[in-house]
């Protein structure tokens, strides 16, 4: 028989954004439950080396941080349930969200930290020599590539900033488009073309990965050219996926707005949503930095504004009782 869960804080995601979360919710009394999702603990756990998440000086492994963050959310009262949302409803309180097993959960608020996926090509040797010389994360993992040769694949936004962050390690860097033109914003463009350690390959679609994942990782990068058709290779060190990311949003829309891209929209500089008691926090609210602090930081910011608006609606309803 499918079971009800009812708590004061509804968590659904798993990842740095809703553990924090959880962590200072739990603190606040609030009791939470984390519905941990398809991908307990997010993208940390397919990460393999963390060297920039504050508090440690040597490299830590993805999962064990994870592992780490669970372990003290559980510690401090939040309550874990393996399970995935399959809908939602946010239209009343307390509201509610059903799960694959058949179980409900009602939250007298929701904290949505479903995350992001980064977009693979799909080409042979990507999953295979992922963390070990493919990438979808410069800011996370260029630091590994100081001095390296390295190249990006896409051509907008993303592709252009991760090309252009890497150049802070590398004094060799490609741009690998399959087109002729980039989709970036000029300013952005420009800053690329003119750059003296950035090289472009245009009109070139990658094909493969070629290296060992058991010694010495990625080797190559294979590619085929859109207009001839021509088969050819570059040597390189890291090669980083830049063709986007795809919020987890699915389940929100038509009950959140969600911007060109998918993300939810949430009130300048808070984790608020358009609906009272309805928060957002980590990848999938930020396209722009994408880090594992910064979903936290966005998570802590949740629990400490659905404290506030529970305890603002607590007083409220005292003082109408008191009316009468």
């Amino acid at each position: 028989m499918p079971t009800t869960h009812t708590t004061r804080m509804l968590i659904i995601g798993s990842g740095p954004a809703g553990l924090s979360a959880a962590i200072y919710g739990a603190r606040a009394g609030m009791a939470p439950i984390v519905v941990q999702g398809l991908q307990p603990g997010g993208q940390l756990t397919i990460t393999t080396d963390v060297e920039n998440y504050p508090g440690f000086r040597d490299v830590v492994q993805g999962p064990w941080l994870m592992q780490e963050m669970q372990a003290q959310a559980e510690h401090v009262g939040t309550r874990m349930l393996w399970d995935t949302i399959l809908s939602v409803d946010l239209a009343s309180t307390p509201f509610r969200a059903v799960g694959d097993s058949g179980d409900i959960y009602e939250g007298d608020v929701v904290v949505i930290a479903t995350g992001a996926q980064a977009k693979w090509l799909g080409v042979p040797g990507e999953a295979e020599l992922g963390g070990k010389g493919v990438s979808a994360c410069a800011t996370c993992d260029g630091f590994f590539y100081r001095g390296k040769k390295v190249v990006v694949i896409g051509g907008g936004n993303t592709a252009v900033e991760e090309a252009l962050y890497l150049t802070n390690h590398s004094k060799d860097v490609t741009l690998i488009h399959r087109r002729d033109t980039l989709r970036a914003e000029k300013i952005l463009r420009d800053r690329l073309l003119a750059h003296p350690h950035i090289k472009v390959l245009w009109n070139k679609a990658v094909s493969r990965f070629s290296g060992d994942p058991a010694s010495g990782g990625l080797k190559a990068v294979e590619m085929i050219d859109t207009v001839t058709g021509a088969a050819s290779s570059i040597e390189t060190d890291g090669a980083f996926v830049a063709i986007g990311h795809a919020p987890a949003t699915e389940l929100f829309k038509g009950q959140l707005e969600l911007d060109e891209n998918g993300y939810l929209i949430v009130e300048p500089g808070t984790p608020k949503t358009a609906i009272p008691g309805v928060f957002a926090c980590g990848d999938v609210m930020d396209h722009v930095y994408r880090q594992a602090v910064t979903a936290a930081g966005t998570g802590c910011m949740a629990a400490l504004d659905a404290e506030r608006f529970l305890a603002s609606r607590a007083f409220a309803e005292a003082q109408r009782e008191a009316a009468e």
